[in-house]
């Protein structure tokens, strides 16, 4: 398939020999002159495949228009467009920056065509592997909509930018179709209504399916009740017209659609509260004749309620607050508990303030009978409601398990209140029970924390003072470093470990067997190994080595004598692929 490339660049001369290789390379290409034909142009006819931008620019510099560029992909629903910057420029902190906000490599002019084809490919191919995983771990694999999880995510965006309706859809008497016809055309018949709901909501809108015959949808600008019945009708129309189509005009299952409507953020914007009301509307629906729609309304008050005189402040406070406040932790229901978690997640982010999260969970140990077990899963209920601070949470949420916010903790004291609590509870109670718990620190900083990887990379270079230097850069970082200093060391090293290392820097010139030649050997064994990232390092300043060096699959290459913040800044680039990348593979 023929990739789009947008070329960006106020030198005419620039942009013709850009365009010159790219066509050559049967690539379509559009040429603009400055970042706001690009922003205009992409605001009327979509995103190309790539865009090759240009820093230095009259009225709006390349930074610029990336940053516009963001907010517009953001605004239209758009993914992100992989961004490579076009420079003369050797300047570090140009690239430091470049990479800090998200472009995906520097090309330096002018062109040398073999390098900029290659370095052009190598995104084009990481772009394309990386959609491709995540449509993978987000999408329902039947309908092709985003599956439980990824709508949650979605939805839950769209809940807090958008204004629009969340309808919850579920099909009536669809298991009707797979008792009379099959499994096999409950699918057709799923794929089918699938497509009739994308067709049927509004333009930009999202769509997932959350469970077997379960879809729910976020209708973008559907704020009243005609629209709802309007795609309620349309829904049961089109859908009751497929079915004969596929199992034949005499079909008798009453198969429709039934609807639960919500506003949004009329009624709130926390996608999983509004969800819960459009169930709830959604059994109305199916109670009470199926096949229409119901819609969430906070005005249905009784007579009596109607006929009853307005609360003021100081008695709605006597009815919500607490007379005194016990020196004991307050424990809530698990629906209760999930609300007051996420107003105190966002107190914490909002004023910095670090917390800790503790699953406690308990099994029975020896021949302690049921009854005895259960006793002591409540009484250790009260044990720890008792044993932590008043400003602390926690709900019971399986009969053995509870789960505790501790507020305003510092992390080296988490362990500390687990054995207090644990040992106190065995000196009270003895071992009736076996006690394990799971802990999660949430530091909430004034200023952002740099997130640790557990990242591994392997050094390869027989010039000891390059090694030691690359290293110290890495390790600095907070970066694992195994150094060795020749390429038969490191291909022997790949066939005995357990753990692959994320990165391998591969130095090109070294005696006896050279960059190149064990790149080759490393491409042929199997397994993981054969994938392994790679970035070129050398100290060769032709051309003709990093077009050789990208053609045989290297993800990057870097000139020496090194520049601690561009090797940096480089490797974290590959990291952070190869994490998305892993990340994705195991789903």
């Amino acid at each position: 398939m023929t990739k789009w490339i947008m070329v960006v660049d106020d030198d005419t001369a620039n942009l013709q020999a850009a365009g010159h290789i790219l066509s050559k390379n049967n690539m379509r290409v559009t040429a603009l002159k400055s970042g706001k034909a690009m922003l205009d142009y992409i605001e009327s006819k979509g995103a190309p495949d790539l865009i090759l931008l240009d820093i230095k620019m009259p009225e709006m510099d390349g930074f610029e228009t990336l940053q516009n560029l963001r907010q517009l992909e953001k605004k239209k629903g758009l993914s992100e467009t992989p961004v490579i910057f076009l420079t003369a420029d050797d300047n570090t902190v140009t690239e430091t920056r470049g990479f800090e906000e998200g472009v995906s490599d520097f090309i330096r002019k002018p062109f040398n065509p073999d390098v900029l084809i290659r370095r052009l490919g190598n995104v084009l191919s990481m772009q394309s592997e990386m959609q491709n995983l995540k449509n993978e771990a987000t999408r329902d694999k039947l309908t092709g909509f985003l599956n439980k999880s990824a709508t949650a995510s979605e939805l839950s965006r769209m809940c807090t930018e958008k204004e629009g309706c969340i309808l919850m859809i579920d099909l009536d008497s669809f298991k009707l179709v797979n008792d009379i016809f099959g499994h096999e055309m409950g699918d057709q018949v799923l794929i089918k209504f699938a497509r009739i709901i994308a067709e049927t909501v509004p333009k930009g809108s999202k769509n997932g399916r959350i469970g077997g015959d379960e879809f729910v949808s976020f209708a973008v600008d559907v704020t009243t009740e005609e629209q709802v019945a309007e795609i309620t009708k349309a829904l049961n129309d089109k859908l009751m017209e497929a079915a004969k189509e596929m199992m034949g005009k005499d079909m008798k299952i009453p198969l429709g659609a039934s609807v639960g409507a919500i506003y949004v953020p009329k009624y709130g914007n926390d996608y999983t509260s509004v969800l819960k009301y459009a169930d709830k509307c959604l059994y109305v629906v199916k109670k009470n004749g199926k096949h229409g729609y119901s819609i969430y309304s906070a005005d249905a008050f009784s007579d009596d309620e109607l006929k009853s005189s307005n609360m003021n402040i100081a008695e709605l406070g006597e009815i919500m607050g607490e007379r005194t406040v016990p020196n004991v932790a307050l424990q809530l229901e698990m629906e209760a508990f999930s609300h007051v978690y996420r107003y105190a997640t966002r107190y914490f982010i909002r004023n910095n303030i670090n917390s800790a999260k503790i699953l406690f969970t308990l099994e029975r140990s020896g021949d302690v009978d049921n009854a005895t077990f259960k006793n002591c899963t409540d009484e250790f209920g009260n044990f720890i409601r008792e044993s932590l601070r008043k400003s602390d949470l926690l709900t019971r949420v399986r009969f053995n398990q509870y789960y505790v916010l501790l507020s305003d903790m510092r992390e080296e004291f988490v362990d500390k209140v687990v054995d207090q609590i644990l040992s106190k509870w065995k000196g009270k109670y003895g071992y009736e029970v076996m006690i394990t718990y799971e802990k999660e620190f949430v530091r909430n900083e004034p200023h952002p924390i740099i997130e640790k990887y557990d990242n591994e990379v392997v050094i390869v270079d027989d010039d000891e003072i390059s090694l030691q230097l690359i290293r110290k850069i890495l390790e600095d970082a907070d970066i694992r470093v195994i150094a060795m200093t020749s390429g038969n060391d490191f291909l022997e090293y790949v066939d005995h470990v357990e753990k692959l290392p994320d990165l391998v820097l591969l130095d090109i010139n070294m005696p006896g067997m050279d960059g190149f030649e064990t790149l080759e050997k490393l491409r042929a064994k199997d397994g993981d190994a054969s994938r392994m990232a790679v970035l070129f390092i050398t100290a060769d300043n032709s051309d003709g080595y990093e077009v050789e060096g990208l053609a045989m699959g290297a993800m990057d290459y870097i000139k020496k004598p090194i520049i601690p913040e561009i090797l940096l800044l480089r490797v974290n680039h590959i990291l952070e692929l190869v994490k998305f990348r892993k990340r994705f593979n195991k789903r």
